[in-house]
């Protein structure tokens, strides 16, 4: 992991389109704005988990359903 530090205002780049900025302090919470094309999907961490165990799941779902079709 790479660690940063910023301040209010200040920004980094990520893969020379995706632009992060530091848009707020306040006390143990930074708002920081995001700027990326349209088509790079961003998540919260907690909803991109959660994302990830729906798709899981309804994988091993869909694996069940055409074993029960060829047996």
């Amino acid at each position: 992991m790479l660690a940063l530090t910023r301040r209010k205002g200040e920004a980094l780049v990520v893969n020379n389109n995706i632009e992060i900025t530091v848009l707020e302090i306040r006390g143990d919470q930074i708002k920081i704005g995001i700027s990326a094309p349209r088509e790079v999907p961003i998540y919260r961490k907690e909803v991109y988990l959660q994302i990830q165990e729906e798709n899981k799941a309804a994988l091993e779902s869909q694996r069940a359903e055409k074993l029960r079709e060829i047996f």
